[in-house]
């Protein structure tokens, strides 16, 4: 069985790879945008849930039996406001005023498909980050760097953005947008214990 990341994400493709999860990266082409207006989910919960169904659903389509199919989304929450990835370095810089110095909730949703069986299990894991007081100079000096507008939220804990994160109440790995302790449940879910996805091959990528 060959585990297939629905996700362009070099940071989800990366957590597996650390985890001992060999797999392989098929982007899916639901238009992200589109199906939020369709669905009319107005949530970060929502949001985040939905769409990694999608993905995880758009790539199992494509593709035949023997593989299990992750899907991830990541939606930010400050305030009750939906924020995905800055895009414009001015929306970045106003994301950023309002951020430092509060807090916001991380969602990823999570969906995996087994095309074998055609066995499904999705969940939601959620993360507060607390953020930094930084400076006007450092917001300049990290939107310049082009990372926030890469990422929900426009911060990453694993990149240039670490210093001014605080704190997180919840998982790490989630916030980095792939809850590898929820992922292990659900496959649990489906039956599969999480050493049979061990690879001795780490050079996958």
């Amino acid at each position: 069985m060959r585990v297939v990341l629905a996700s362009a994400s070099p940071a989800r493709a990366r957590l597996l790879s650390d985890a001992g999860v060999a797999h392989d990266v098929i982007v899916s082409n639901v238009d992200e945008d589109a199906v939020v207006v369709a669905r009319g989910w107005t949530t970060a919960f929502d949001v985040a849930g939905g769409l990694a169904t999608a993905k995880a659903q758009d790539v199992a389509a494509s593709i035949g039996t023997g593989h299990l199919v992750i899907g991830c989304d990541s939606v930010f929450d400050i305030d009750g406001e939906i924020h995905g990835k800055p895009a414009t370095t001015a929306q970045a810089r106003a994301r950023w005023e309002r951020m430092r110095g509060a807090d916001g909730v991380l969602y990823t949703g999570h969906h995996i498909i087994d095309t074998t069986n055609g066995r499904e299990v999705a969940r939601v894991a959620s993360s507060t980050v607390f953020f930094a007081n930084p400076t006007d100079d450092e917001i300049d000096a990290y939107i310049a760097t082009g990372e926030p507008l890469r990422v929900a939220g426009g911060v990453t804990i694993d990149g240039l953005g670490a210093p001014f994160i605080t704190r997180i109440d919840g998982d790490h790995s989630n916030v980095m947008g792939l809850s590898i302790p929820t992922l292990r449940v659900m496959l649990l879910e489906l039956g599969i214990p999480w050493p049979v996805l061990w690879s001795t091959d780490q050079s996958h990528p």
